[in-house]
C-alpha cells in the first residue's frame, strides 16, 4: 500500500444530528469489529455541529473499545461537505463512506475485508436492503457470490441506482489520492464522482451478490429526486467519457435505471403528491426524450391522472422487479409492510 493507505478500510460515517441512529450503528459495530483484527479497519464519525447528544453517543463507542476518530466540525459545513470531509480525512486504501443509519449484517465487515484483501479491487458494491422496524426480520433472505467484472460498463449496469448509494460502495482510494471531493459539493452526489473514477481507474471491480448491509428505509430526504436523479447523475456520468466511460455504458445505465429505479420513486411522489410533475416531466424528457421506454414505461407515471398513475407504477415496479432479478426483496418489502 502506498502511504496514504495505513489501513485496508476506512468506515466514514457523516452524521448530523442523529444520535440514536449513529448509537445503533457502532453499536453494531462494536460487535463486527471483535471478528477482525483492529489494525485493517479506520473507523471516523464526522459530526457536522450536532447539537443532540451524538458526543456521547462517540463516547460510549469508544469505551465498549470501538477506536473511533471523531471529527467535529465548529459548525455545519453541509452534507456534501461533510461527505466530501469523510473521504479527504481517510487514511484506508479503501473507503467506505457509511450512512448512520445503515448496518453491517453479522459477520459481514469480515466478509468485506477478506474480498478486499484477496484482490485489487476499483470498486466493490454491496448488496443491501431496506427495513422498516427491525432488520433480523425483514431479512429477505438468499445469498450470493462475489461477482468480478473487468468491464466498467457491465459493472455499472449491474450495480444500477447503487452506485448513488454510499453505504454500498467501498471505492478505491489509491487511484485518486490526490482527489479532493470538496470539488464535487453542490451536486448531492458527492460520491458518485469518486465511485465512477475508482470503477475507470482498475482492470476489475466486483459486485456482492449477497445480502451486506441493512438500511433503514426512507430515512433521508430533502432534494428535489428528478434534479438529482435524473438531471445531475448523468451529468456526472457524461462527464467522465472523456475519462474512458462510453456512450453505450451510460445508455445501458438509464436504460436500466427507467426499468428498475424511477417507477418505485416516482410511485412514492404521486402517493405522497410531493414534488412538481412538470419540472420532473421536463427533466425526464431532455435526458430520455429519444427512448421510446420511457414514453412507455415512466412517462404514464408522470402525465396520467393520480389513480391511473398509481396503478400503472405499481406494474412497472412489479415488472421491474422481474425483470432485474429482485422479486424476492420486493415479496418481502411488501409482506413486511402488510404486517406492519
Amino acid at each position: 500500500m502506498s502511504h496514504t493507505s495505513q489501513y485496508l478500510l476506512s468506515i466514514a460515517i457523516p452524521t448530523y444530528n442523529r444520535a440514536d441512529f449513529l448509537k445503533i450503528n457502532l453499536d453494531h459495530l462494536v460487535k463486527e469489529m471483535r471478528g477482525v483484527h483492529p489494525d485493517r479497519v479506520e473507523i471516523i464519525v464526522s459530526d457536522n455541529g450536532s447539537s443532540d447528544h451524538t458526543p456521547q453517543v462517540v463516547e460510549a463507542a469508544i469505551r465498549e473499545g470501538l477506536p473511533v476518530r471523531y471529527i467535529r466540525n465548529p459548525q455545519d459545513i453541509g452534507s456534501d461537505a461533510n461527505i466530501a470531509q469523510c473521504f479527504n480525512e481517510a487514511k484506508g486504501k479503501y473507503v467506505q463512506i457509511m450512512g448512520d443509519d445503515d448496518l453491517y449484517l453479522e459477520g459481514k465487515l469480515a466478509d468485506l475485508l477478506d474480498i478486499l484483501q484477496a484482490n485489487d479491487y476499483g470498486v466493490v458494491c454491496m448488496k443491501s436492503y431496506g427495513y422498516e422496524k427491525d432488520y433480523v426480520q425483514e431479512f429477505p433472505g438468499g445469498g450470493g457470490e462475489v461477482i468480478d467484472y473487468s468491464d466498467a460498463g457491465s459493472f455499472l449496469y449491474k450495480i444500477g441506482a447503487l452506485i448513488s448509494f454510499i453505504s454500498a460502495c467501498i471505492i478505491n482510494k489509491e487511484v485518486q489520492a490526490s482527489t479532493d471531493a470538496n470539488q464535487f459539493c453542490g451536486t448531492n452526489l458527492v460520491q458518485v464522482n469518486l465511485v465512477i473514477q475508482a470503477i475507470i481507474s482498475k482492470p476489475r471491480n466486483a459486485f456482492v451478490a449477497r445480502y451486506m448491509l441493512a438500511c433503514k428505509r426512507n430515512n433521508s430526504g430533502g432534494y428535489d429526486f428528478s434534479e438529482v436523479f435524473v438531471e445531475r447523475i448523468f451529468r456526472i456520468l457524461d462527464s467522465f467519457q472523456p475519462k474512458g466511460l462510453t456512450e453505450d455504458a451510460i445508455k445501458a445505465f438509464g436504460k436500466k435505471m427507467l426499468i428498475s429505479y424511477y417507477p418505485f420513486n416516482l410511485l412514492r411522489q404521486r402517493l405522497s403528491r410531493a414534488g412538481d410533475l412538470t419540472a420532473a416531466y421536463r427533466r425526464f424528457h431532455d435526458r430520455f426524450g429519444s427512448s421510446p421506454l420511457f414514453y412507455i414505461w415512466v412517462a404514464p407515471i408522470l402525465k396520467l391522472p393520480r389513480p391511473l398513475a398509481i396503478l400503472w407504477a405499481w406494474v412497472t415496479v412489479f415488472l421491474g422487479r422481474v425483470l432485474t432479478g429482485d422479486l424476492r426483496r420486493g415479496i418481502h418489502f411488501a409482506i413486511n409492510r402488510l404486517k406492519g
